[in-house]
């Protein structure tokens, strides 16, 4: 726990260059706040104590304004920069080292008891105010800007852009996420 704990905030001081040291992180940042209060919901929901699961996340949300769903899959060291807005459904599934920027919808289209919501491959990055909405897949290492509406399918490297989103790859390496890993990586 205490290694997961470190890693987050690890993390956000990588991530947010306003973050000045491990304790403002740990007692000051919404976004970590979210995800910590999310990784207890989650065991509940496991454990098949959903109410008291979902009694959690209402409970991070209003003091967060971030609203992540118990049943969601959210794999190490997902960052949510500044927060408020953010929701993130029942079926959503988020790889390692996903980002995620205020008012981020990923959200479902139907209201069947199926895969509903988006998944997310590794190092997505998601723009603030986009929404991914439905059963789609974005590809690993993928970039979402800020209020793109994605519908649709996106391949691993892409650039997604508008409304509706459309796809464009990337090409060279222009970004922190691509710069970072040619460094060396993440933790």
């Amino acid at each position: 726990m205490f290694s997961t704990v470190r890693a987050d905030i690890a993390t956000a001081r990588l991530r947010d260059p306003a973050a000045r040291s491990n304790s403002e992180v740990f007692w000051l940042y919404p976004g970590v706040h979210a995800v910590w209060a999310y990784r207890l919901a989650h065991r509940l929901w496991v454990a098949r104590r959903r109410f008291l699961a979902r009694a959690v996340s209402q409970c991070a949300r209003f003091l967060t304004g971030v609203e992540i769903h118990p049943g969601a899959t959210i794999g190490r060291r997902l960052f949510i920069d500044h927060g408020m807005g953010v929701v993130i459904g029942e079926t959503v599934v988020l790889g390692d080292d996903v980002m995620l920027y205020h008012g981020v919808t990923l959200g479902g289209r139907s209201s069947s008891r199926s895969k509903r919501h988006p998944t997310l491959g590794d190092h997505v990055t998601v723009g603030a105010g986009a929404a991914i909405l439905g059963p789609v897949v974005i590809g690993s290492g993928s970039v979402v800007g800020a209020q793109a509406v994605v519908t649709r399918d996106a391949p691993a490297g892409s650039i997604l852009v508008g409304v509706p989103a459309t796809v464009r790859p990337i090409t060279g390496v222009h970004d922190f996420d691509a710069q970072f890993f040619e460094l060396g990586g993440y933790i």
